[in-house]
Order: structure tokens, then C-alpha cells, then sequence
């Protein structure tokens, strides 16, 4: 053991810092957060040396873990706010990915203005987020948005209250959502493209094959591994995704993922429920976990290295 480190001490050297970093920024939070859902740990309890008040708060065993599991109410419902969840996440991911892959093969094509295309196309990826949460939540307004002054142009009197306490909220954030996360998907899904060699479409068109069977054949096998990427990347982010949501509904109860109500459980109300929304923390990252488990394990039976 001694010699192997004297022979490749400065590889170790070079790791440490990483080590050391994720150790602190990553491994320590993490390992504190799972501490917390154990405890009753609360804005009342906790240590506060501003005060010289000591931690008072004590173990309670998987008490939040059942509280939460039981899908009670007061504990955020848990099972239907995951429904709305993954409602929000692949109805989100579903509308990146089919029209970022229409853009992209209009984009793949020789046609006037296609940089001038491109730019434009990526700006809603550039703008801040913030910035376009407000924009969206103006226009969607019922009184005074652009969108529902369009609608009662088209002749429909009763527009909806999109940002009411509706299903119309949760529409709308998947909207201003998709408009967001589009042009991410387009640009990895444009690279793709450009890398399936231009021989195998004249091969297929030798043959016969229809624009479709081209598609089908050629273009969907040729897009598969970054497809994979980026539809696993899409799910995780939309997954955790709180800006677009509470800078655009704040806390509705009609568009709460789990995210945004662990946010509203560590931050709301008169005693912060730290332990609460540390027992969100944790089932989300279990979640996500089993997911990127199942979904690496569908990939490598269909021949995929990942």
C-alpha cells in the first residue's frame, strides 16, 4: 500500500481538492438534510446564538417520513402533489423535446436566414429567467394581458383566469415552461443531426425511401444517445424546477410540485418546518435516483452505453 501511494501520490494530490470540495459543498449538506428529517428541528428549536438559545430539538425516528408518506393535507398531500409533479415534468419534457426536434430539422435544412433563425430562437434561453416569469405573467393577466385581450379579438367573451386557482395556472406555467426550455433542446438536438453522416440519407433515398421511413429509420437511430442525455437532463431539471413556478403563481395549490412546497415549508409560516422540508428533500432525491436508475438500466437493454 505503501508503495503503490509513494508511486501515484501525485494523481492523489491533484484529486484531493475536488474531494475535498464535494466533501463540503455537496456531502456535508446533504448529510445534514437527511439529519434534519429525523428531528422536529424548527425555527422554535433550533440553536440561535443571537439569542443564546441552545438547540432543543430532539429525534422522533421516521415520524416525518410517515407524516409525509400518508399523504395528509397538512403534510403538502403528497401523493397528488407528486401526481402533479410528473404531470408538470413530462407534459414540460414532452413539448421540449417534439417541437425542439421539429425546429431542429428545419433548422438542419439549407434554407435564407437560417443563422438569423437560429438567434432568434435562442433568445428565450437567454433571456433571465426572471425577467420572462414576469413578461409571461403579465401577459397572461385576465384583465389586462396580451393573451386574453387575443382571445376576446377571436370572439370568446369568457377567457380564462390563468393565473387563478385553477388547472389554468398549472397550463400556464407549462407554457411559459416549454417557451423557456425549447431552445436547449433544439441546439443538443441540432448537433445531433449534424453528426449522422449525409451518406446514409442518400444510401436510404437510393433505396427508395420515403421522407418518413427516412425519419423513422435513419434520423431516430442517428439522434438516439442524445435524445437519451437529454431527455434524462430535461426530466431532472423540470423535475426541480421552482423560478418559473412561484415567481409566476407563488404558492397555488393548484401548481405546488414538490419542490415548490418544500420551499414553502422551509420559508413560510410563523415556525419554519426545517425537518418537513428536509423530508421532501430526501423523497425527492430518492425519486429522481430510482428514476435515473430504471431509465439507465431501459437504456443499456436496448444497447446504449451510458
Amino acid at each position: 500500500m505503501r508503495r503503490f501511494l509513494d508511486r501515484h501520490w501525485y494523481a492523489y494530490a491533484m484529486v484531493l481538492p475536488v474531494v475535498v470540495v464535494i466533501a463540503v459543498l455537496v456531502l456535508f449538506p446533504l448529510a445534514q438534510g437527511v439529519f434534519f428529517t429525523f428531528t422536529d428541528i424548527n425555527e422554535g428549536n433550533i440553536a440561535n446564538p443571537i439569542l443564546d438559545r441552545p438547540a432543543t430539538y430532539v429525534s422522533v425516528g421516521l415520524d416525518n417520513y410517515l407524516n409525509v408518506l400518508s399523504g395528509d393535507a397538512s403534510y403538502g398531500a403528497f401523493w397528488s402533489t407528486l401526481v402533479r409533479t410528473l404531470i408538470w415534468t413530462f407534459g414540460c419534457v414532452f413539448f421540449h423535446y417534439t417541437i425542439g426536434l421539429g425546429l431542429a430539422l428545419l433548422l438542419n435544412r439549407e434554407v435564407r436566414g437560417r443563422a438569423v433563425y437560429r438567434v432568434l430562437l435562442i433568445l428565450p434561453w437567454a433571456v433571465p429567467a426572471f425577467i420572462s416569469a414576469f413578461a409571461w405573467k403579465y401577459m397572461f393577466n385576465a384583465q389586462y394581458g396580451i393573451i386574453n385581450q387575443f382571445l376576446r379579438f377571436l370572439g370568446l367573451d369568457d377567457p380564462p383566469v390563468w393565473l387563478g386557482q385553477s388547472d389554468w395556472a398549472l397550463v400556464a406555467v407549462i407554457i411559459v415552461n416549454v417557451w423557456l426550455g425549447v431552445p436547449f433542446m433544439m441546439v443538443a438536438l441540432l448537433g445531433g443531426l449534424q453528426s449522422i453522416p449525409g451518406d446514409l440519407y442518400e444510401a436510404a433515398e437510393v433505396d427508395g425511401a420515403t421522407p418518413w421511413q427516412r425519419f423513422r429509420n435513419v434520423t431516430l437511430p442517428g439522434l438516439r444517445s442524445v435524445s437519451s442525455t437529454v431527455v434524462l437532463l430535461g426530466i431532472i431539471w423540470t423535475f426541480n424546477m421552482f423560478a418559473i413556478i412561484y415567481l409566476i403563481t407563488g404558492p397555488n395549490p393548484n401548481t405546488r410540485i414538490l419542490v415548490t412546497y418544500a420551499f414553502e415549508r422551509f420559508f413560510s409560516g410563523a415556525s419554519r418546518d426545517f425537518a418537513v422540508a428536509s423530508t421532501y428533500g430526501v423523497l425527492i432525491l430518492s425519486v429522481l435516483l430510482v428514476f435515473a436508475g430504471v431509465y439507465r438500466r431501459a437504456l443499456r437493454k436496448q444497447g446504449e452505453v451510458w
